[in-house]
């Protein structure tokens, strides 16, 4: 007999879809906030809210089933929002259950629209080269469990659906963990975004400085965030990830954003030469204090 906890946990949620019966029946009755927000929420994970007020959360983070290693020190801690959206299925990118969402795109292929949101997904493949990054992670697991990741015949895990979010007048792209040179018939697809969202950090376990650069150049994108990186409080010196500043720094405009969070406008974004906005370590929930911090007192407390 299966579980009570197995499967994903809608059914014991107390919230409901209310709002959303309210939206697809009636216009708004307030006017639409100017612009969309972009809120960063650590590794892979943001919230971006539409004018209309649509929340979408795409790549919520948990650790690995196994137990075996640590990502994070924590689950993703539990949120509301209209759409969960992962872009494919690693741990560190399909915690949907851990979102209190009306609908759940998971790994979407196609094109869905509700409101002022159009999402579009283009399967494409995971990145595998590790030949450039710090540790070449697909060649270890290759030699460790004699699973080849490369493409074509690599295992689901190793799929990449990358998301196109069109909302308030911006194409906005959550580039997941797609490798750096997809198929043409994908960057035909795509044509020219807004803003990119991009895994590039230090140890280039994604992306190399320089396939991060090229993709956003090739994209048009007047906007570049990264994401996938080292945060100190929450992700585990075990990921083997690293910061992303040296790489923000490497450009010539950039912006270390004060807060968690950034409205983003059509008219704005448009006018902007490209420029790299680094939420560094901030992020758009209270996150727990670390269990190795037990003993050790916060700022405040040591100055008392």
């Amino acid at each position: 007999m299966a579980s009570i906890n197995d499967g994903l946990n809608s059914w014991q949620q107390s919230e409901n879809h209310n709002e959303m019966i309210r939206v697809q029946r009636d216009r708004p009755e307030t006017e639409p906030a100017q612009g969309v927000e972009i809120a960063y929420m650590a590794g892979s994970a943001f919230r971006i809210t539409s004018p209309g007020g649509i929340s979408m959360i795409v790549d919520p983070w948990r650790n690995h089933p196994s137990g075996k290693w640590d990502w994070y020190y924590y689950d993703f801690p539990l949120t509301e929002c209209d759409i969960g959206i992962s872009t494919h299925a690693h741990f560190d990118h399909d915690a949907l259950h851990l979102l209190k969402s009306h609908m759940s795109l998971d790994r979407m292929i196609g094109t869905f629209a509700f409101h002022d949101v159009t999402i579009t997904g283009l399967a494409d493949k995971h990145a595998t080269d590790g030949s450039q990054s710090l540790y070449d992670w697909p060649a270890l697991t290759h030699r460790l469990t004699g699973v080849d990741v490369r493409p074509p015949n690599n295992p689901r895990s190793f799929d990449n659906v990358l998301m196109l979010i069109e909302t308030g007048g911006l194409r906005i792209l959550h580039w997941g963990d797609n490798r750096a040179d997809p198929d043409p018939h994908v960057w035909e697809a795509l044509g020219e975004v807004d803003i990119v969202l991009l895994p590039v950090e230090e140890s280039r376990h994604i992306l190399t400085y320089e396939a991060a650069d090229r993709i956003a150049g090739r994209l048009g994108a007047k906007v570049i965030i990264p994401h996938h990186y080292f945060i100190w409080d929450i992700v585990t010196r075990g990921s083997t990830l690293m910061p992303a500043t040296e790489w923000v720094e490497s450009h010539e405009r950039f912006v270390h954003v004060d807060g968690p969070a950034r409205v983003f406008t059509d008219q704005d974004v448009k006018t902007l030469q490209p420029t790299v906005f680094h939420f560094g370590d901030h992020v758009a929930f209270e996150r727990p204090r670390p269990k190795w911090l037990d003993g050790i007192p916060d700022e405040g407390e040591a100055a008392d």
